[in-house]
């Protein structure tokens, strides 16, 4: 009888181990698949593969979607200025949603008859994989032995050690998540509502305390980041860029408190300097070529993409509405923003635009302009209150 094949969404870590060659023992050829969405340097891609072979994978695929990532997802919350609860980057779900894809496409080219991911019961991730395997492959087993067997992490290294695999115990004390849009950080400090991170425990470290003001401009085309400093970059590399040197000012540093998919409340830490630079930029272009309906509106239907990503709702058809909507926002958003970064923090100095409707050749605020005179004002002004002063009339 010849045996199952599975696909493995694989990170490399112990739970992804452990599912290697659980499922290997229970009578399956196992291809791990590696979704590289950023954080990855290529040693440590190098390496996941050694390990899966040594694991027993009949095949390990390493897909490159940094591009992929962005294109698919990251354009879109920078389009509509996404950062949940107003600090974090929505960078764990845009990456599980994209890893999702990618690794169901790799099962049907491989003509695989089940899935599988390594997720704990406790967590957002599992929602996520689970909804994204059943509406992409319902037709594929669905496979997650970490959930259904609830094992220990020590259980898991027993296991393995008992089938000559080491894995190397956990080091340090902080959980850390590197991708493209940002590095999640968990730790004790993360479990308690009122503890704070210390600054070691964030990627970047402590910060010098010399750190001078470092100016710097960020362009953009229709909404999609295109150069910095003046200097044209692709999508992926602009990022990275961003994130190397935002990390030395420790930008994009915090703690968020929010409700996970499960219903209870969690905190974890970030640091995603590339996405708050971005968002910085991009939302204050905005405030000059878009109208005031626009930006309410926008807003609105920012939040609400950022809701449905965040949790696992990325497939109803409502994400691709979204989509067409954010796209068609974005026509005017071109333009150059002038930044300065200081410490855990960036400062917008200036803004210009070929599509700017500031333009003080016809109306300055708060002084004359050639639009209306002081008589159409005064008629204006009466009008706009009518309604007020008709309802403070009735009480």
């Amino acid at each position: 009888m010849s045996k199952k094949n599975v696909v493995l969404a694989f990170s490399g870590g112990l739970d992804t181990a452990f599912c290697t060659v659980y499922l290997r023992e229970q009578g399956y050829d196992v291809t791990t698949v590696t979704v590289d969405t950023g954080g990855f340097p290529p040693e440590q891609l190098e390496r996941i593969a050694a390990l899966s072979q040594q694991l027993g994978a009949v095949e390990h695929v390493t897909v490159d979607a940094r591009e992929t990532l962005f294109q698919g997802y990251l354009r879109y919350l920078i389009a509509g200025n996404v950062l949940r609860g107003q600090v974090y980057p929505l960078s764990v779900s845009a990456e599980r949603a994209c890893q999702a894809v990618e690794v169901v496409r790799v099962a049907r080219e491989k003509g695989t008859q089940a899935l599988a991911h390594g997720s704990t019961g406790a967590g957002n991730d599992q929602v996520r994989f689970d909804v994204a395997f059943r509406s992409l492959a319902p037709e594929l087993e669905l496979l997650t032995p970490i959930r259904t067997l609830s094992l220990s992490r020590q259980q898991e290294l027993s296991y393995l050690a008992e089938r000559g695999v080491h894995m190397p115990p956990k080091l340090g004390s902080y959980s850390v998540n590197e991708g493209m849009w940002g590095t999640s950080v968990g730790g004790a400090e993360t479990l308690d509502s009122w503890k704070s991170l210390p600054e070691a425990a964030f990627p970047g470290g402590e910060l010098p305390a010399d750190l001078k003001p470092r100016p710097l401009t960020i362009g953009f085309e229709k909404g999609v980041p295109v150069s910095l400093d003046g200097e044209k970059l692709g999508p992926v590399k602009l990022v990275e860029a961003l994130n190397a040197l935002g990390r030395t000012y420790g930008i994009g540093r915090g703690i968020h408190l929010g409700d996970t998919i499960l219903g209870i409340k969690g905190r974890v830490g970030f640091e995603a300097p590339a996405a708050h630079l971005l968002v910085t930029a991009h939302r204050e272009l905005e405030k000059l070529v878009l109208s005031g309906k626009q930006l309410f509106w926008k807003e609105s239907m920012g939040n609400l993409y950022g809701s449905l990503l965040h949790e696992g709702h990325f497939f109803d058809p409502l994400v691709k509405d979204l989509e067409a909507f954010l796209t068609s926002s974005q026509e005017r958003v071109t333009g150059e923003v002038r930044l300065v970064l200081h410490a855990r923090t960036q400062v917008v100095e200036g803004v210009r635009s070929p599509h700017s409707l500031m333009d003080a050749k016809v109306a300055t605020y708060g002084e004359a302009n050639v639009l209306w005179n002081g008589s159409e004002a005064a008629g204006f002004a009466k009008l706009y209150g009518v309604a007020q002063m008709l309802s403070h009339r009735a009480k």
